[in-house]
């Protein structure tokens, strides 16, 4: 069992299924799924706690019922939210468009400001996970890499990410950068980068290193709603390396992660994967 930091958003997800795929100038019904919980924090912690660690969550929502709802969601799985803080603001949903063969289509408001103050005290920490926009998360990485194992999502920009592994996709980094992959994640990372994972789908991920690039092969699963299978990736990846797995195994590890993410009509971890952790 771990003690596992996530600087992580933690949304309320609003549902809208729609009868066809997108297409320019279209037109669309839907049906309205209602609001379920989601985002980073929520995707990636809930099964790191079914896994058997213990986990906290650095965020922020607003002062409204909403937030309440968020909060309350979130510790009733399990997940330490004395570190969400709250805004004066409303808590906005995240509208999430999907198609009937499973994509979506993410559209939310600006957020408000989120401003981390002291960093906690590393060595009470086994992992950090960083996955939000926060003004200080990379200076709280950057402290916490002599410490603790540092795991970041590559963000929509190019803001640093100071980390020992570095997490993308491969629709991410469609067009993104003309350096080498190892090259481009340093740049991102820094020099305490070890590995850079690029998830590929159905069709696996690939590992860069300094000495070159490695494939480990996805698991098989009916996509049902990719939402959050990033970060559940991310959850079996941090639960297999504090397990003291090596870093191809974890990867398999994460791919079991998320083949179960995608099979499962939530944006948290579906019931499949706690069936399987309880295996």
């Amino acid at each position: 069992m771990a003690n596992i930091l996530l600087i992580a958003n933690l949304n309320c997800d609003r549902i809208l299924q729609l009868n066809k795929s997108l297409q320019k100038g279209g037109r669309y019904h839907y049906d309205d799924g209602g609001r379920r919980l989601g985002g980073g924090g929520a995707n990636t912690g809930i099964g790191l706690e079914w896994a058997g660690h213990k986990v906290a969550l650095v965020s922020q929502v607003g002062q409204d019922e909403l937030g309440d709802w968020l909060l309350a969601q979130a510790s009733v799985n399990g997940l330490d939210c004395r570190r969400v803080s709250r805004h004066r603001g409303q808590t906005c949903e995240i509208m999430l468009l999907m198609t009937p063969d499973g994509e979506r289509t993410i559209i939310r408001p600006a957020r408000p400001l989120f401003q981390l103050a002291t960093p906690p005290d590393w060595p009470e920490w086994q992992a950090v996970y960083l996955n939000s926009s926060a003004e200080g998360a990379a200076s709280w990485a950057k402290s916490a890499l002599p410490h603790t194992l540092v795991v970041a999502q590559l963000a929509k920009d190019e803001r640093p990410r100071p980390c020992h592994i570095l997490l993308s996709s491969h629709s991410d980094m469609h067009g993104r950068t003309q350096l080498s992959m190892w090259d481009y994640g340093r740049s991102i990372a820094g020099e305490a980068l070890a590995y850079f994972i690029v998830t590929e789908g159905e069709q696996g991920a690939r590992l860069y290193t300094a000495d070159g690039e490695q494939h480990v092969a996805a698991k098989v699963a009916t996509v049902v709603d990719s939402t959050g299978a990033g970060d559940v990736y991310a959850a079996g990846l941090i639960h297999g390396l504090v397990s003291g797995m090596p870093i191809e195994t974890a990867m398999q590890e994460a791919a079991v992660w998320g083949a179960h993410a995608v099979a499962s009509e939530t944006s948290i971890p579906g019931e499949s994967l706690r069936c399987y952790l309880q295996e």
